[in-house]
């Protein structure tokens, strides 16, 4: 573990505190039984501006091989997000028109969630995941798959095997990249002359409107505002030529990048750019309020916790996610508070939380269980789980959600 010393963007030496949430976890890092007596390593967890391009960072990098060598998420058990890369997929092939002798690289693809609507469509692929267990699982779906980080170094070796790319995605990596500049570098070197590059992102206005602090944890290196990101771009002769918000996350963005030299840029960029300067992006006003709203949540959800416990209420959790493990540990909810977690994902069943030490079951066990109220830490998907859990709901189940506000649905 290193703490950086200048911008992963930019260089510049003088960075910004915006918020500290002490020592964590890391919060993908689930326990087995076996784990929960040994120590376990924290580190430190704190966020800063770059004052020169705007860029919101990590102080600390976790290396890539123990955050991402071997992975707990996996893309397709959110019905929600298949039915968003499906759609992107079929809207690509029909504007690119794309075939089989054309190729589309998804970095960090993960179990093939978004390939596998191209490779349907009877597209060229490849995929490029450094995760050893994911990159298995794509595999044997019939992904080709690389099972490498992507690098500037990967993006040539991709060229010499297999050629430039037509279409490149990258979807929620970017803010996990601790290079950024080779990144950015790798993209220019694998897309075609013609070609074009999907990003997408966290939206870092949103995260900060929305007060979603609990995206930040340590797999999260960098919070992209379209400036911040069109700065990083730049330097490697890549132009944002569209961008276009997305409610899926929390509110993300989907930027399309093209070769600066062929780039034709559309209104939206502009207008963007306009919105984020008057929102105050290159000053540090709204970050304070960010941090100021974050004790204010922090007060109001742990006062509705333990009321409901003081009134012999049980809480349950579903979501055994990243972005859950930052609120629990940052706010101190354990046992205490909780009884149990449940999560969809069979990966996750049977493990523990990072730092709280609660026990993941199957989503069954609410209707088996019933416990009175259930928090909600994975947001983000909560009209797809709502839903899903509707006879919950109808036996009188609640769920705690903690954003944008704290509210019990």
């Amino acid at each position: 573990m290193a703490t950086i010393d200048k911008c992963r963007s930019c260089n510049e030496r003088v960075l910004d505190t915006v918020l500290d949430l002490g020592l964590t976890p890391l919060a993908n890092a689930l326990l087995d039984e076996g784990e929960l007596t040994r120590d376990e390593p924290t580190h430190p967890l704190k966020l800063v501006r770059c004052p020169a391009c705007t860029l919101l960072q990590l102080t600390e990098n976790i290396p890539g091989d123990e955050l991402f060598r071997q992975y707990n998420y996996r893309s397709s058990f959110s019905d929600t997000f298949l039915r968003h890369c499906e759609t992107l997929a079929r809207r690509i092939v029909d504007e690119r028109g794309l075939n089989a002798d054309s190729l589309v690289v998804d970095i960090a693809s993960n179990d093939g969630y978004l390939l596998q609507f191209y490779k349907a469509a009877g597209v060229g692929i490849l995929g490029v995941e450094p995760a050893t267990n994911i990159a298995t699982v794509a595999i044997e779906k019939g992904i080709e798959t690389r099972n490498n980080f992507f690098t500037l170094a990967e993006a040539e070796a991709i060229v010499r095997e297999r050629g430039n790319a037509d279409v490149v995605h990258a979807h929620n990596v970017m803010p996990h990249v601790e290079d950024q500049r080779d990144f950015a570098a790798g993209i220019t070197t694998l897309l075609k002359e013609d070609g074009v590059a999907i990003i997408e992102f966290a939206y870092a206005l949103d995260t900060i409107d929305r007060t979603e602090f609990d995206q930040v944890y340590h797999e999260h290196k960098c919070y992209f505002s379209l400036t911040s990101f069109q700065r990083l771009c730049a330097q490697f002769n890549l132009a944002v030529t569209r961008v276009e918000r997305l409610a899926i996350h929390g509110g993300s963005l989907r930027v399309f990048l093209r070769h600066a030299a062929r780039a034709v840029l559309d209104e939206t960029v502009e207008q963007m750019l306009k919105q984020e300067d008057a929102w105050g992006v290159s000053t540090p006003v709204p970050y304070a309020l960010f941090a100021e709203r974050i004790e204010e949540r922090k007060r109001n959800l742990l006062k509705l916790m333990r009321n409901l416990r003081a009134q012999g209420k049980r809480i349950a959790v579903y979501g055994a996610s990243a972005k859950g493990s930052t609120l629990m540990n940052a706010l101190g909810i354990g046992k205490d508070l909780i009884d149990y977690v449940v999560d969809r994902s069979t990966v996750k069943q049977g493990l523990f939380t990072p730092g709280t030490h609660l026990k993941i079951f199957p989503v069954e066990k609410l209707l088996a269980d019933q416990p009175e109220y259930t928090l909600l830490l994975t947001w983000n998907f909560a009209e797809e789980i709502l839903q899903q859990q509707s006879e919950y709901r109808l036996r009188g189940g609640k769920f705690i959600l903690p954003v944008p506000e704290v509210s019990i649905v």
